[in-house]
């Protein structure tokens, strides 16, 4: 790590390394704007992790900006205080506080806002969809100001660099594009006209600053859509903020059409915006930021080496585990909790309304769930070293239980290892590596290969038995289900023994359009078989995106609105709603219609008498983030 542990100066600006937490959407504001201290608590942990620079995300710099009730804001100067103590919580622990200033413009609806979005053009939003206002030239230079009025509160609360949010589709690239601007005023047109807006903000939040303070751009140098930004326009647009007051770029990429290249999921390879970042570097004589699936203190020190970016943004990578730069630092690169893209953080804002992540059920409820020793010391027994199990014997043993932990494989890991088959989601791995580490770290006795029965529970006599046995696979009641040619998921994605080349896969949910895809991916000719009108119900968007782009490309045929009616030695019969059936020829049908828990040991043990909880699967079947979850709420109350 000897290049990303080095200082970097922007103007005046000290950083202590090159690690900067991006502006990342939280939503944990209440919903009239107010910080409260679970905020500030967030942020604080951010910043005592160890990264030199901290941007809080983005805050509205007028009302019918805003894109959520719970986004933060900065466009009265009642929200100064609140700002102003998460910027003072942040520079205690050594990290610079900055602050990203944002307008939705058509990104948001009617319902947030009370009225219809505003933007450039009469264009709307492509994934909001609804009528939006084109703004006048008088709106505009009003809006102009409010940037300006919005850097004034950020300097007053204490924030040490400003950020204007120029990419991701918000209302300064709606004007920087011509995907969303086809204006013919002198804010439309060609590049200069198209970037006035910005070129405008930049120079009044430099004059309302100060000529000293740092000032940094967000922009989406890539949209991947037809007539939207990139590398070469992003460099014009550049030259022309560059000198109207901008200090360093963060270089990012997709809009409000191509989300999955703002949050880029699994599929998607590590740091993989950073060539984008190093030709913006070499044409341009400026700091440039990177960001984009960089969640390897390793890939963030050989960015640096490689002169791609000065600065590396790490943004759900810190979510995951807020105390990465110190571990780095430190050279304890097993002890990181890895983000593994599954992009639950940002799904959950939209879908919950606050943050949440698969791998670190703390985030979001810092204040709720810190350590503290247990009051008295009990023998703990957890069966089943699932998502789930591993979580709460290693909570459960770190607040001093003694711990003691049987799983019936020859390794742990549940149904994680078979998750990670599939060639996008191998870093499932990194998660089952971490819970293995801190099984081993704070001392749980691990029993594998052994399979706990009510005898093994009686010999060990603990005070408290945990059951995190999973689940077991669904079968419909249709005639043949119990043929050979009907084989398991796991089968199916180790092919041990080997399966034939046509396949047909039922259900396509989650499960089903994975092993559909690894096994086209395979050389197999696949077939989804789905009862619902679509595919991959309850998948992250972004991710859900890629996938059924996959699945196409792949030709994976997708029968939706079909049941499987019956299994034969050589087919599948499937029939609609309407009671049409169709045959088709088969080699092998993989059932991947969902699960059932397997509570059978849990009814025996109860009946001994035992304090006994159930945890993920084996209670209900769900999603790994529940089994985590459950498992360090468990684990932090025994």
């Amino acid at each position: 790590m000897k290049h990303l542990f080095t200082s970097f100066d922007i103007k005046k600006c000290r950083l202590q390394n090159r690690i900067v937490m991006p502006g990342l959407a939280s939503f944990l504001i209440e919903d009239d704007g107010t910080i409260t201290d679970r905020t500030v608590e967030h942020y604080r942990l951010r910043a005592a992790g160890g990264p030199a620079m901290v941007i809080v995300e983005a805050c509205a710099v007028s009302p019918e900006g805003i894109v959520s009730p719970h986004q933060a804001r900065i466009y009265h100067d009642r929200f100064v205080e609140g700002l102003a103590r998460i910027a003072a919580a942040m520079k205690a622990e050594g990290a610079v506080p900055a602050v990203q200033i944002h307008h939705g413009g058509r990104q948001t609806s009617a319902r947030v806002i009370g009225k219809q979005p505003v933007a450039p053009s009469p264009v709307p939003c492509p994934s909001i969809r609804g009528d939006v206002t084109p703004l006048t030239v008088d709106q505009i230079q009003t809006l102009v100001k409010k940037f300006g009025d919005a850097a004034e509160r950020a300097v007053a609360a204490g924030f040490e660099l400003i950020e204007i949010h120029g990419a991701h589709g918000y209302l300064i690239n709606q004007f920087l594009s011509k995907f969303s601007n086809i204006r013919e005023d002198r804010y439309g047109g060609d590049i200069a006209g198209r970037t006035r807006f910005a070129e405008e903000i930049v120079r009044e939040v430099r004059a309302r600053a100060g000529q000293d303070f740092p000032i940094s751009f967000k922009i989406s140098a890539m949209e991947f859509v037809k007539d939207g930004l990139d590398v070469k326009q992003s460099i014009e647009i550049l030259r022309i903020l560059i000198p109207a007051g901008v200090d360093v770029v963060q270089v990012s990429a997709g809009n409000d059409a191509t989300p999955e290249w703002i949050s880029q999921p699994m599929f998607m390879k590590k740091a993989c915006l950073s060539g984008y970042a190093g030709e913006i570097k070499k044409a341009l004589n400026i700091p440039i930021m990177t960001v984009g699936r960089i969640n390897d203190p390793v890939i963030a020190d050989g960015l640096i080496e490689q002169g791609i970016a000065d600065l590396v943004c790490i943004g759900r990578g810190l979510l995951a585990d807020p105390e990465m730069p110190k571990k780095a630092r430190e050279g304890r690169l097993e002890d990181i909790r890895r983000c593994i893209a599954c992009n639950t953080c940002m799904e959950s804002i939209f879908r919950r309304g606050r943050i949440e992540c698969l791998v670190n059920p703390v985030l979001g409820r810092e204040k709720e769930m810190g350590f503290h020793p247990a009051k008295i010391r009990k023998k703990v027994m957890v069966i089943g070293a699932g998502p789930g199990g591993l979580n709460v014997a290693w909570v459960a043993a770190r607040r001093g239980h003694e711990v003691h932990l049987f799983e019936k494989q020859p390794e742990v890991g549940g149904q994680l290892i078979l998750g990670s088959i599939t060639a996008y989601k191998k870093e499932l791995l990194s998660l089952i590596r971490f819970q293995k580490r801190q099984i081993e770290r704070f001392g749980v006795a691990c029993h594998l290969n052994e399979e706990a029965t009510s005898d093994t529970v009686c010999a060990l006599s603990p005070d408290v038995v945990i059951m995190a046995t999973g689940s077991r696979p669904l079968l419909p009641p249709v005639e043949g289900v119990d043929k050979p040619i009907v084989i398991p998921v796991p089968r199916a994605l180790n092919h041990q023994p080997p399966i034939g080349r046509k396949v047909v896969v039922v259900g396509g949910g989650a499960i089903g359009c994975e092993v559909a895809l690894h096994l086209s991916e395979k050389g197999h000719e696949v077939v989804i078989v789905e009862m619902l009108p679509r595919i991959g119900a309850k998948l992250e968007s972004m991710t859900k995106k890629i996938l059924i782009q996959k699945l196409e490309q792949g030709n994976v045929d997708i029968r939706t609105g079909y049941r499987l009616s019956r299994v034969t030695d050589n087919g599948a019969m499937i029939v609609d709603s309407k009671g049409d059936k169709v045959f088709l020829p088969t080699d092998a049908v993989v059932i991947a219609i969902g699960s059932r828990p397997d509570d059978r040991l849990f009814h025996e043990i109860k009946d001994l008498g035992y304090e006994v909880h159930q945890i993920g699967d084996c209670l209900e079947p769900r999603s790994a983030k529940a089994a985590i979850y459950e498992g360090g709420v468990l684990g932090r109350s025994i």
